[in-house]
């Protein structure tokens, strides 16, 4: 039956792929999908209160990952660290997710960030007390420490060399190596001119320094600027051993099936709302296939790049949006009540995409769930 979206009239997919969890691991790419919390609808909360979280579909989700073969990248920018989900809450989640993995045997990496510090200014050995707090959490609890990149170490140093000094500091304590986070400042305005410059090229010196003084502590690197040709060049310039994980939300598929120079393994939030199917692209990936894997992830890309699309950082509205029509939970609720951040028209579009894409496992779920948020948003028309 046509559905009336605000873009015009639209004819629902029949049938959705068929990606059946297959439980093996990915061989040819390390691939993480950063996963989205699912808030407690019921909870008696305002936007501004500490994030009341339903333990049970969020752990379910991240189950959801793990039995396609991806890793899941946990408390990190997907699941609204610093946008709704604070450090104590974040806390809560690594350990319960970590718990979860290792029942599983899923792979995790959580973010380790400066995000329990008071507001205001703060001192560069208080932000370090604070990423090693997080970090010893994230230690004990099992699971591989991906640095986040921090706004309160961004408003602290004064230059290169205070970055230089506080990741030399972290990694000399880290027990395994790490995976170095570099966020851009689309993602959050607060991190622009992080590695101590607005130029790119220098900070991109800056970051790298970093990673040749320290070669054995870092596994390796995820880049989230939106730049391909930033991040092939950075690629280039890793020492041996160091892997780059892509973090581009744009330019994925080309990032991931490489060149004749290297390639890029990943670790993305649109891996949350595509995993099955990027799963499988990767496992034709592993056969040698790139056109197959090219074929397959390609026409996610538009998809990808509306729900990223500016301000970015309210990327997580869509990607909770999608988790809830294709049936990962009941309700469209967000911590910090962030359902409200992207528009009607917009949803709209990223429902019309998704659903093309046959990403839904149970599309007249999906469309009985677009009409119902349209009445309640839209009205009638």
């Amino acid at each position: 039956m046509t559905i009336h979206l605000p873009q015009g009239p639209y004819e629902p997919r029949a049938t959705p792929l068929d990606l059946a969890p297959t439980g093996a691991p990915l061989a040819s790419r390390t691939v993480f999908s950063a996963a989205h919390v699912v808030a407690d609808p019921y909870a008696d909360v305002s936007p501004d209160s500490p994030a009341a979280v339903d333990w049970d579909a969020t752990l379910a989700f991240r189950r959801h990952l793990w039995s396609h073969g991806l890793g899941v990248a946990e408390a990190m920018d997907t699941a609204q660290r610093g946008m709704g989900l604070d450090w104590a809450g974040a806390e809560e989640l690594i350990r319960r997710s970590a718990a979860e993995a290792k029942a599983v045997g899923g792979r995790i990496a959580c973010g380790v960030g400066t995000d329990q510090l008071p507001p205001g200014p703060a001192t560069l050995a208080e932000v370090r007390a604070a990423y090693e707090e997080q970090l010893a959490v994230v230690e004990e609890s099992g699971a591989q420490a991906i640095l986040m990149a921090s706004r309160a170490l961004a408003a602290a140093a004064q230059g290169p060399q205070d970055y230089l000094d506080t990741y030399a500091h972290l990694l000399r304590q880290a027990t395994e190596p790490v995976v170095l986070h570099w966020l851009g400042p689309m993602f959050d305005p607060a991190l622009e001119g992080y590695w101590g410059s607005t130029d790119l090229d220098l900070a991109t010196d800056t970051f790298l320094q970093v990673i040749a003084e320290h070669p054995d502590k870092v596994d390796g690197i995820k880049m989230s600027l939106l730049d391909a040709d930033r991040e092939i060049d950075v690629r280039r310039r890793l020492p041996s051993g160091v892997r780059c994980y892509t973090g581009d939300d744009f330019n994925y598929p080309e990032l991931i099936a490489g060149d004749d120079r290297g390639f890029s393994h990943a670790l993305l939030g649109i891996f949350d709302p595509l995993g099955p199917l990027a799963a499988h692209a990767v496992r034709v990936l592993d056969t040698g296939d790139t056109k197959g894997f090219r074929e397959l992830l390609d026409p996610t890309v538009e998809l990808s790049r509306h729900l990223f699309q500016a301000p970015t950082r309210f990327y997580k509205t869509g990607v909770v949006f999608l988790a809830w029509l294709a049936g990962h939970q009941d309700h469209f609720t967000m911590v910090g009540g962030l359902q409200s951040a992207r528009s009607l028209p917009h949803l709209a579009k990223a429902y019309r995409l998704a659903d093309g894409l046959g990403l839904f496992p149970d599309p007249d779920l999906a469309e009985s769930r677009m009409r119902a948020l349209l009445t309640v948003r839209g009205g009638t028309r």
